[in-house]
């Protein structure tokens, strides 16, 4: 790097409109490069929210990799994706970083139609290993020459997928390198065999050492023989076993280069370079600081790891919310705890997030997090259900999602007592497609025994918790939204199982609606009633099983229903009232006002209801075109 040249003086971050203008600097300039880019994240993150801890602590890393690597000629695939906005800096994106996670702004993930360099979609964790050997097999087959990178981090390394990853690439014989990216936490700290591990090799890197210079020592003999060298070889090979057991990775079919600095640009490329062509598996291991050179983050990772606008200089959100969904659930298992004495809680590596931090503290020995581990959780679960105990399992919705045979398979086959609290069921928001919570209702809807639950607002929730913890007759999942809610928005009347509730009377339109919608459907009726509409509103806390009577009834009298929900049209709420209605014999139109069957992208909740017409306006809206078109207004 010694012929490169000097731009400090003059600002580098300027000047860096893509990865090729990295390659010209000289490592000094990397070095500014990297507090440029943190004090820009820093400053743009503060004003849009986002993913700051985790962007702040592969600063260097991602530098490296693009000094090193050919992007987009070479592959670099990012597991989860969260931590690619200096990925994006470097990728021609600086200046759209201000619309990051913002309506029709950027996406706050990789993806493959926002730019060339991003080539493989992911929002999940535990998937860029796969996607990765998927490309380089890919590239072996077609007879092309690139390098293909897949950057995984020890939180992500918890997840089965990757173990199954790992086992098929080490056997590959491909030119594949992962980078482990270990910064001891995932989005809370990181638990399990594989976190201790790893920390394991962190604080007693003697082995690598000793081999490394065991084998400096075994090229440096001249005219070594065969016989001997292959002596030499068997004492480096059980080195390992000396001095650090398991050598998980080796032992795997992977070259291991490490524990590095991964906050040291000149050792990554060093040994980067050296790998790049070695045409078999090979993972390098650097060891960073989530939320480096920026002290608030570095002493709580977990609240910056995704963080709404704050305040720079105090570290403090500049809007606080009043409370959440996860709070009043958190609260409420932890009232249920201390009654039933059988209840466990289980998470996948969200006990913040998921509203169990409370929980985990009072009952730590009932309390289990897996890591992200999502299959686990539910036949674990299950494990415990079937030996008396009434497991809770919180996970948020585009997540469980990936324990869909679990749920079938070990749960609901079985009709066991398994509680899921569905966390941030609907719309998401600034996340995007990847997380938005709008399928869960088709995929608990097509499975047998399992009971679907929604509430309206907090006081919902907490009863219908009540009610799942006594109900005893097989699973629940109970579906809430992300955010503030409200209390006292329905009737404080007991649950009945299967049995919905009558918020309104009308004539003219009987609208079916479940959860959090609720209070946009009252919005809507006032409105209506201004245009001599008056609404039958239907709250129906049990999307599983189905009051038919209470709908028939209504759509008797009507002629007309509009049904709401917070998911997609496709085998969600609406489709059940069809079923329902079909089934009944009745013969009315039916309005689904529900999202399209399309990816919902990114962008504030208010914002994306307003798009897809399911705020008030857009709610109000439908009724009026549907009654003009049928000549009734």
């Amino acid at each position: 790097m010694n012929d490169k040249i000097c731009l400090c003086s003059t600002g580098v971050l300027s000047c860096i409109q893509e990865p090729e203008d990295l390659k010209n600097l000289k490592l000094c300039c990397l070095q500014t490069l990297a507090d440029e880019i943190r004090a820009f994240l820093i400053d743009k993150i503060s004003q849009t929210g986002g993913h700051i801890a985790s962007n702040l602590g592969v600063v260097e890393l991602t530098i490296a990799l693009h000094t090193v690597f050919k992007s987009p000629t070479d592959k670099i695939v990012w597991d989860v994706g969260h931590q690619t906005y200096v990925h994006k800096i470097l990728t021609g994106r600086k200046d759209a970083l201000e619309t990051i996670r913002q309506m029709d702004g950027i996406s706050g993930f990789p993806k493959i139609t926002e730019s060339e360099h991003d080539c493989f979609n992911t929002g999940h964790s535990s998937t860029s290993i796969s996607a990765a050997l998927g490309i380089a097999r890919a590239r072996d087959l077609l007879g092309e020459d690139y390098s293909v990178v897949a950057v995984i981090g020890d939180g992500a390394l918890t997840g089965g997928m990757a173990f199954e990853a790992l086992n098929d690439a080490g056997n590959s014989k491909t030119n594949l390198i992962v980078i482990l990216n270990d910064n001891e936490m995932s989005i809370s700290k990181n638990v399990g065999g594989m976190s201790r591990y790893l920390s394991r090799i962190r604080t007693e890197p003697i082995y690598y050492k000793v081999r490394n210079d065991f084998q400096s020592l075994v090229d440096n003999i001249p005219a070594i023989g065969k016989s001997a060298r292959k002596v030499f070889h068997k004492v480096k090979g059980s080195l390992k076993y000396l001095l650090l057991p398991g050598v998980l990775f080796e032992e795997l079919g992977f070259r291991y280069y490490g524990p590095l600095d991964g906050h040291n640009i000149a050792e990554m490329y060093k040994v980067m370079e050296r790998v790049r062509n070695i045409k078999e598996p090979v993972l390098i291991h650097v060891c960073t600081k989530k939320g480096r050179g920026y002290s608030p983050a570095e002493e709580k990772p977990h609240k910056y790891h995704g963080i709404s606008p704050f305040n720079v200089e105090t570290g403090e959100v500049i809007t606080e919310t009043n409370g959440s969904f996860s709070n009043v659930f958190g609260k409420k298992l932890v009232e249920l705890a201390e009654r039933h004495e059988d209840i466990v809680a289980i998470t996948a590596a969200m006990p913040e997030g998921t509203g169990l931090s409370h929980f985990s503290e009072k009952y730590p020995k009932r309390f289990f997090d897996v890591g992200i581990a999502e299959q686990h959780a539910v036949t674990m679960a299950a494990g415990l259900a079937i030996r008396g105990l009434k497991p809770v399992v919180a996970i948020y919705s585009s997540f469980l999602q990936r324990a869909y045979d679990q749920i079938i398979h070990d749960v609901s086959l079985m009709n066991l007592n398994v509680i899921f609290a569905v966390d941030r069921a609907g719309i998401v928001g600034d996340d995007g497609e990847t997380h938005q919570g709008i399928y869960d209702i088709a995929l608990f809807s097509t499975l047998p025994n399992i009971t679907i639950m929604s509430p309206a607002d907090y006081d919902e929730l907490e009863k219908m918790l009540d009610f799942s913890v006594e109900y005893g007759t097989g699973p629940i999942a109970i579906r809430y939204p992300r955010g503030q809610g409200k209390r006292n928005l329905v009737p404080d009347l007991p649950i009945e199982c299967g049995k919905a509730v009558k918020l309104s009377d009308g004539k003219d339109i009987t609208i079916a609606v479940t959860g959090y919608m609720v209070d946009a459907v009252f919005d809507a009726a006032k409105e209506l009633e201004c245009h001599g509409i008056h609404c039958d509103i239907i709250y129906y806390r049990f999307i599983r099983p189905f009051d038919i009577d209470m709908l028939c009834e209504s759509a008797k009298k009507t002629r007309f229903v509009m049904t709401v929900e917070d998911h997609i049209a496709s085998g969600g709420f609406g489709s059940t009232v069809l079923v329902k209605l079909n089934e009944a014999g009745i013969n009315i139109p039916v309005e689904i006002a529900a999202f399209p069957d399309i990816p919902i992208e990114h962008g504030k909740r208010n914002l994306l209801y307003k798009k897809y017409s399911l705020d008030p306006k857009g709610l109000t809206e439908r009724v009026l075109k549907r009654l003009r078109s049928k000549g009734d207004c």
